[in-house]
């Protein structure tokens, strides 16, 4: 496909694809939080109860076994997999897998500051997943299921045994409303408020299963615990946590917005009509990149191609000639124009990726907009390409 010039005449209706925090549900104002309880204790009645209705809303919204415990935790995704990782790592031998940034730096947790001893690291470059046939699930295993910074999901979790006896724990802030998780083959899983429903951020959740929580009221790790990771008092579980009393103060004014996203989800259908928008939109995506002569997934393997981290390289050969400092300079000037023009904000690659675009594509993404935005990347390309390409390459 030749690379379009000319300037399109659609604008995506709301430009914000940030990968978080990320945009706002449709229809979103100020006035959807008129009903916080600003100013009010957090250990009072009402919002308490506030706070355990963002629990159970979410436990429906993502259909959560009902065996499972649901909390909410401080310091948002980052906090909640700290806690799992601090409290609950030790008692086994640890394979994390490593195959974007974050999951990369639970690793170096696990080496550098719990200093595991019986830890493997299964690496994968961009792009790929590590070798699932190697996972010993004798062993805790701590993974990311969709790599925000890779645009790299795990299809499936056909590849966990059911009969497994280490813990798999799961930082799935990318995934949670927008895929189906294979609850039955996980252990615990995270995400934050600022992701798929489009929420405020510094809030994370904290999903346990039976298995976890056993494992909580058995093993005392070697090393001291802070305040904000103690879910054990006495040999027994503060089930306070899982009924919206929090180990710190919580913003009750992004509790409502969390409330409001909520709301939202299961008046359009719940997790059926979250993961079909976002589905749509990368459906929009790879029949876009399928014409492209310039751009690709970054994710190799059709099946792991993420539907909310949509992560996109650049192939133009004019691109690959260019040194690697080049490229990245390349690539963020690709998303400064298309800044600069109203039409796409925050879309340039992680810092730690690939030289590349990373387009948000959740629930609260506007498939339309997806689809208004892609000739727009074609413009920036075709911009570009005149300013670096040789002459006769163009």
């Amino acid at each position: 496909m030749a690379i379009a010039a000319a300037k399109p005449d659609l604008r995506p209706a709301n430009p914000r694809f940030s990968s978080g925090p990320c945009a706002k549900r449709p229809g979103w104002s100020p006035a959807a939080l008129a009903g916080a309880l600003l100013g009010r204790s957090h250990r009072a009645a009402a919002p308490k109860a506030r706070l355990a209705e963002v629990i159970e809303r979410s436990r429906q919204v993502l259909g959560l076994p009902a065996d499972w415990r649901l909390g909410i935790v401080a310091a948002s995704d980052t906090g909640a997999v700290e806690l799992a990782l601090w409290s609950l790592l030790g008692a086994r031998p640890v394979d994390v897998l490593a195959h974007e940034s974050f999951s990369a730096a639970w690793a170096t947790d696990v080496l550098t500051q719990l200093k595991l001893a019986d830890a493997r690291i299964l690496k994968a470059p961009y792009g790929r997943l590590p070798d699932l046939a190697v996972v010993d699930f004798s062993h805790d295993v701590v993974l990311a299921w969709n790599g925000t910074t890779s645009g790299v999901r795990f299809p499936d979790g056909d590849w966990i045994p059911a009969d497994r006896t280490g813990l798999v724990i799961a930082d799935a802030t990318s995934a949670a409303f927008a895929m189906r998780l294979p609850w039955e083959k996980l252990d615990v899983v995270t995400w934050s408020w600022q992701k798929a429903l489009g929420g405020e951020a510094a809030h994370g959740m904290l999903a346990l299963s039976p298995r976890a929580v056993e494992r909580l009221l058995t093993y005392q790790p070697a090393w001291p615990l802070p305040k904000l990771f103690r879910l054990v008092s006495k040999g027994k579980l503060n089930e306070g946590v899982f009924r919206g009393e929090t180990l710190n103060t919580p913003s009750l004014l992004c509790a409502e917005d969390a409330l409001d996203g909520l709301r939202w989800a299961a008046a359009i259908g719940g997790l059926p009509a979250l993961i079909a928008r976002s589905e749509a939109s990368l459906a929009a995506v790879a029949a876009w990149v399928a014409r492209s002569d310039w751009a690709d997934f970054l994710a190799e393997v059709a099946s792991t191609r993420s539907c909310t981290s949509i992560c996109l390289k650049i192939t133009a050969p004019w691109f690959a000639a260019l040194a690697e400092p080049d490229q990245r300079a390349a690539a963020k000037r690709l998303a400064a124009l298309l800044e600069s023009e109203g039409v796409a904000y925050d879309i340039a690659a992680h810092r730690d990726s690939p030289p590349g675009l990373r387009i948000w594509a959740g629930a609260t993404v506007q498939p339309d907009d997806i689809a208004a935005l892609l000739p727009w990347l074609d413009w920036a390309a075709a911009r570009l390409s005149a300013d670096y390409a040789p002459p006769g390459a163009r």
